[in-house]
């Protein structure tokens, strides 16, 4: 199949499964062809089976802001003609779906046929996509979609809650390739990090406000005033500032590490010993999967799509959105013998083969062809 992917280049976790499975889907023997502004973050090389195509937005002194929307469905016309595109797949409602959407309805009037897949990824339904300004928008871009998919049973109940849905909705959950994670790095260099005696724990994100960065730096604070350890910091964002600060004001300096952006996430979770996501709330928690993958147990909190990814008492410990206490005293009881530690990260490990990416692309490879097949204009 020639297969459309229009996404948010960035190391969100949209644009990252996004990639991921256009770069799966390309080793199937799929023509995978990205439209965005710019090239996604982890797609590093292209090859006779992927391709890049930039969405130019011409600057007009007449707009105040530049009308992406018009200029993207542009370019799916244009890309739909150009490479014969069987499959428009887009993640994100808006602009995505909704410029999809004109794009299917202009090659319409030259009868060309081309369905749409609209994956819903979280804040496009949660935060976005609920405002009284766009909720028209995203509704009507949902349903007119031919196919819709959500990545955790929990976003499928707040976009049938917060919308008048129309459409079947399928839960094709996040995922990761697990053999990525299969070996240890010989260049792990953990001794570069800590000592023997010190326990390193990560948080990974894009440091915006719903991460609640400050309650990870508060979790730390209290955690190694009863046990030695390193805190790991990777990304970047608004809260990094404020972070930074708190780690001065705490007298933290010498224990937490601001890693910015980084392409060696695999690498950085080798040497973990316990990953931290208190999130005001998660679609789902891609960094968590991904710590898993390592053998990393979580300890995160109760919202979204989290408690399907991190089962507590399993693989990591769930609580209350803000509650830095219980979130600290759970560390500790994961990290307080060996016998504890091993037993969360074998099981950590083990859960996380669930969202093998072999199995989740299988079904969205499914879902193209059962469109290709059924959609009727």
């Amino acid at each position: 199949m020639n297969i459309g992917i229009v996404c948010y280049p960035t190391f969100g976790g949209s644009g990252v499964v996004a990639t991921e499975l256009g770069l799966e889907l390309s080793k199937r023997g799929h023509q995978i062809h990205f439209i965005t502004y710019s090239q996604p973050v982890r797609l590093d090389l292209l090859g006779k089976n992927l391709h890049y195509h930039e969405v130019n937005v011409p600057k007009y002194p007449l707009f105040l802001y530049q009308p992406y929307e018009l200029a993207l469905s542009s370019k799916l016309v244009d890309m739909v003609k150009l490479h014969k595109l069987d499959v428009l797949h887009v993640h994100y409602a808006i602009p995505h779906a909704y410029a999809a959407y004109m794009a299917q309805q202009m090659l319409l009037d030259e009868n060309i046929l081309i369905p749409i897949v609209t994956t819903l990824h979280g804040t496009d339904i949660t935060l976005v996509g609920s405002h009284p300004f766009y909720k028209p928008a995203v509704t009507f871009s949902i349903n007119k979609s031919d196919a819709v998919t959500s990545v955790s049973q929990s976003l499928k109940e707040d976009t049938l809650r917060l919308f008048n849905i129309k459409k079947n909705i399928k839960v094709v959950p996040n995922f990761i390739d697990v053999k990525k994670y299969r070996s240890e790095f010989t260049d792990c260099n953990r001794d570069k990090m800590a000592t023997k005696e010190e326990k390193i724990i990560t948080h990974i994100s894009n440091f915006r406000p719903v991460k609640r960065i400050e309650d990870v730096i508060k979790i730390f604070y209290k955690v190694q005033q009863k046990l030695p350890a390193k805190l790991m910091m990777v990304g970047d964002g608004p809260e990094r500032l404020p972070a930074e600060a708190l780690v001065k004001k705490l007298n933290l300096e010498t224990k937490v590490i601001f890693f910015g952006q980084s392409n060696e996430i695999d690498k950085i979770l080798c040497f973990s010993d316990l990953f931290l996501l208190p999130s005001e709330t998660e679609s789902f928690g891609l960094a968590a999967l991904e710590a898993m993958a390592s053998g990393v147990p979580v300890v995160s909190s109760n919202t979204g799509g989290i408690p399907e990814v991190n089962k507590n008492g399993v693989t990591g410990l769930l609580s209350n959105v803000g509650d830095v206490d219980k979130m600290a005293k759970d560390t500790l009881n994961i990290l307080k013998d060996e016998a504890t530690l091993n037993t969360y990260k074998h099981n950590a490990k083990e859960a996380s083969k669930t969202y093998d990416i072999y199995t989740v692309v299988t079904q969205y490879e499914a879902i193209y062809k059962k469109v290709l097949k059924t959609v009727v204009f």
